[in-house]
């Protein structure tokens, strides 16, 4: 979908986008601390932390400009995984699942005024899904809008978001999935379609490339987190 209001054709707005994102990449020249070695495969059970009371609304990470790579974000992983009561290595794969697409606040609202469904934040949070996973949570009355900016933010949604996807799951299920991917497809492709996954039906392309690749992230998770 083009740019609405805006003149330029798509190409030009993809050149843009990819002009933010290359500047903000040149910010960071040298590898994130806790970088993992490549991931093998495997799922764990849920780490199952108790909530943890809140500090407040979520601020702002320090890290190099540019730089938004998963272990960078083990702390507010850590911290938000506790709180949300869900497993970090969970948190953590899904930051790396989710690290396909160029992050900062200039190339996202580049990218979302080409697509204005678009995803926000380093978890890639769709509106519709940060509304309502903020409701009555210590993070209510912070907006969608601010998920760019606030990389912490978006990693305290996320861990929330499972929180809420894992407490539709029921106590037992026919699938041959455990938990932290049902969890994981939920959050990739909706609810729905975890519980209908939880009860044997068999995903999709999109869904079992999304959980391939959760499982590529699984280790180099661990390490991030065990880096920290």
């Amino acid at each position: 979908m083009a740019e609405r209001g805006a003149k330029w054709p798509w190409v030009a707005v993809a050149l843009a986008v990819l002009g933010i994102w290359l500047y903000e990449r040149g910010g960071d020249r040298a590898p994130a601390p806790g970088a993992a070695p490549a991931a093998s495969s495997g799922a764990a059970a849920p780490s199952g932390a108790s909530p943890a009371p809140s500090s407040g609304p979520a601020s702002g990470t320090a890290r190099a400009p540019g730089d938004y790579a998963p272990p960078r974000f083990a702390p507010e992983v850590q911290k938000y995984a506790a709180e949300a009561g869900v497993n970090p290595q969970l948190v953590m794969a899904i930051l790396f699942n989710e690290a396909y697409k160029p992050h900062g606040p200039e190339v996202e609202r580049a990218w979302q005024k080409m697509k204005p469904d678009a995803s926000f934040g380093v978890a890639n949070m769709h509106r519709a899904a940060y509304d309502e996973t903020r409701q009555g949570r210590p993070f209510a009355d912070r907006p969608w809008e601010d998920l760019p900016d606030d990389p912490a933010l978006a990693v305290r949604a996320a861990a929330w978001h499972l929180h809420d996807l894992g407490a539709q799951l029921p106590a037992h299920w026919s699938g041959p999935y455990t938990r932290d991917e049902l969890m994981a497809l939920g959050y990739n492709t909706g609810a729905g379609n975890m519980l209908a996954f939880a009860r044997g039906v068999n995903p999709g392309a999109e869904a079992r490339s999304y959980l391939d690749r959760l499982h590529d992230n699984w280790s180099k998770s661990a390490d991030a987190l065990a880096a920290h």
